[in-house]
C-alpha cells in the first residue's frame, strides 16, 4: 500500500506535451495510462508478436522513477550530459520506489522497468516505440503543442523517430514520418531548415 500511494505523486510531474484540446500539459500519470491503450489498441502493428499484457505492465511502470527524477524532455535528452544525468537520477529513483515493494515483487518489477530501459525484447522495444509515437500524436493534434514551444523542427523530430519506433513497428514508423509531414504542410512544425521539409 505504501508503494501505491506513493506513486500517486506521478499525477503531480507535467510533461512538456498538451493534451489533445491544447488547454494544458498532460502529466506523467495520463501519459502512462495512454500509452497503455496504444498497445491495447496497436499490438497487432508490432513488428514481432508480443505479449501484450507485458507491454502495458512496462508502459505502466517505465516512468514512475519521474517523481523523483523529474521529466526531461525527449529533445533535451539526446545531449549526453542531460542523458548520463538523467540515467543516473532514474536509478536513484527505482531504487527508492521499488524498495518500497515486498522483495518478490520489487524484483520482478524492476525487472520489467530494467527490460524496457534495455529495449532488448520485442515487448520492450514495441513499447519503447509507441512511447516516444504518442507524445508525437498529441502535438499533431494539439496545434503543434510543445514542437512550437520549444522550436522544434522537422529534421529533430525525424530523428527521434528514426532511432527509436523502427525497432518496435515498422507500421507505426512509417505513420509517424507521415505525420511529421503533414504537421510541417499544415504550419505545425517548422520544417528541417536545411531542405526546408
Amino acid at each position: 500500500m505504501g508503494f501505491l500511494v506513493e506513486i500517486d505523486q506521478l499525477k503531480n510531474v507535467l510533461r512538456q506535451t498538451p493534451i489533445v484540446d491544447g488547454s494544458r500539459r498532460e502529466n506523467t500519470a495520463e501519459h502512462s495510462w495512454h500509452l497503455a491503450m496504444f498497445a491495447v489498441v496497436l499490438a497487432e502493428h508490432s513488428a514481432e508478436p508480443v505479449d501484450v499484457g507485458r507491454v502495458i505492465m512496462m508502459l505502466l511502470l517505465h516512468d514512475i522513477v519521474e517523481i523523483d527524477a523529474g521529466d526531461v524532455f525527449v529533445y533535451a535528452a539526446s545531449d549526453s550530459a542531460v542523458a548520463a544525468k538523467q540515467e543516473a537520477d532514474e536509478q536513484a529513483a527505482a531504487h527508492r520506489l521499488f524498495s518500497l515493494l515486498p522483495p518478490d515483487q520489487a524484483a520482478r518489477l524492476r525487472a520489467l522497468w530494467e527490460e524496457f530501459e534495455a529495449k532488448e525484447s520485442p515487448e520492450s522495444r514495441f513499447a519503447k516505440s509507441i512511447d516516444r509515437l504518442q507524445p508525437i500524436v498529441l502535438n499533431r493534434h494539439s496545434g503543434g503543442g510543445s514542437w512550437g514551444m520549444h522550436g522544434i523542427t522537422a529534421d529533430k523530430t525525424r530523428a527521434l523517430i528514426n532511432r527509436t519506433i523502427p525497432g518496435g513497428s515498422p507500421v507505426l514508423h512509417e505513420y509517424g514520418l507521415r505525420m511529421v509531414d503533414e504537421a510541417v504542410a499544415n504550419g505545425l512544425l517548422a520544417p528541417d531548415p536545411a531542405t526546408g521539409r
